[in-house]
């Protein structure tokens, strides 16, 4: 197996080889070589480059994240404000898949929502997680203007007149992510929460307790979006979201940054590689039309 030229290129780090994640394909090697499943990942041999071999709907033509150009954006007025209603009591733990680290909620029925925005429906929260660079010039999945942020947050909600998140994921509107950049600038408090948690899941496998959070405290005040149908920006690559990007940034300090880049992208038995670099880059957007709520 190669090793991860593409993820240390990206990031300008030397390490191991990254492998392992959430899904293996059944992808074997040439008769005589040692057979193994191919996974996907951020390193050259798995990286966003090749997701499409196993998953080919990653080359469609609604793929995320995407460059927002904001001079070709325009304003919608039918587009209403959205808000969220989160039970702080639904949220449940906090995971370390050796990809991101994700906090869970439980979704079995309408505790946190989210309602408006371009949405016909309420949404109901499933998760949330993150994508960061390996330095504070670059993270972000989605672009705006040529302009890279630290990092992005993404809440991902399902729409329950789909019955289970699976059959969401089968509609084109089974599925709406807020995302949410991150800057450098004072630190946030609310996302030090976070933070200090991920010292229970330093390695990929590690689960832990993560209750009584609210994600709404990590919402900028503004809450103006720019709206667009796309897709789950890591692999199946699922064209099945709407996604409300908020315009005003989150701001976190370097040192909350450094915080997130601590944990590592392999189990706890296997050298140390860094969790750095989980990021896609923008995707064609093919025709589509992105939508602003404001002016």
């Amino acid at each position: 197996m190669q090793c991860a030229g593409y993820l240390y290129k990206r990031n300008g780090l030397k390490g191991h080889c990254i492998t392992g994640g959430e899904k293996a394909g059944a992808v074997r090697a040439a008769p005589g070589k040692t057979t193994m499943a191919k996974e996907w990942g951020y390193a050259s041999h798995n990286g966003p480059d090749h997701w499409h071999e196993l998953y080919p709907i990653a080359k469609g033509d609604n793929q995320s994240p995407i460059e927002l150009h904001t001079k070709d954006i325009k304003y919608d007025p039918s587009l209403k404000p959205w808000s969220a209603s989160y039970d702080p009591g639904s949220a449940k733990t906090i995971l370390n898949n050796g990809k991101t680290c994700r906090v869970v909620f439980d979704d079995t029925y309408d505790r946190s929502m989210l309602r408006g925005g371009p949405l016909s429906d309420p949404y109901r929260l499933r998760q949330f997680h993150l994508h960061w660079g390996s330095s504070d010039d670059h993270g972000s999945e989605h672009m705006v203007d040529g302009v890279k942020y630290a990092a992005e947050l993404h809440l991902v909600h399902w729409n329950p007149k789909y019955n289970t998140f699976g059959g969401a994921l089968k509609q084109r509107d089974g599925i709406a992510v807020v995302g949410i950049f991150l800057k450098i600038g004072r630190e946030k408090g609310e996302f030090q929460l976070l933070l200090d948690a991920l010292d229970k899941v330093k390695t990929k496998g590690k689960e832990a307790p993560f209750t009584h959070f609210n994600p709404s405290c990590l919402f900028p005040s503004c809450r103006d979006y720019w709206t667009y149908n796309g897709s789950f920006t890591t692999p199946p690559c699922e064209e099945c979201i709407v996604w409300l990007l908020l315009k005003e940034p989150m701001s976190v300090s370097s040192d909350q940054m450094a915080k997130l880049r601590s944990i590592f992208a392999s189990a706890e038995n296997e050298p140390p590689v860094p969790l750095v670099g989980n990021w896609r880059p923008p995707q064609p957007l093919k025709g589509r039309v992105v939508r602003a709520s404001f002016k």
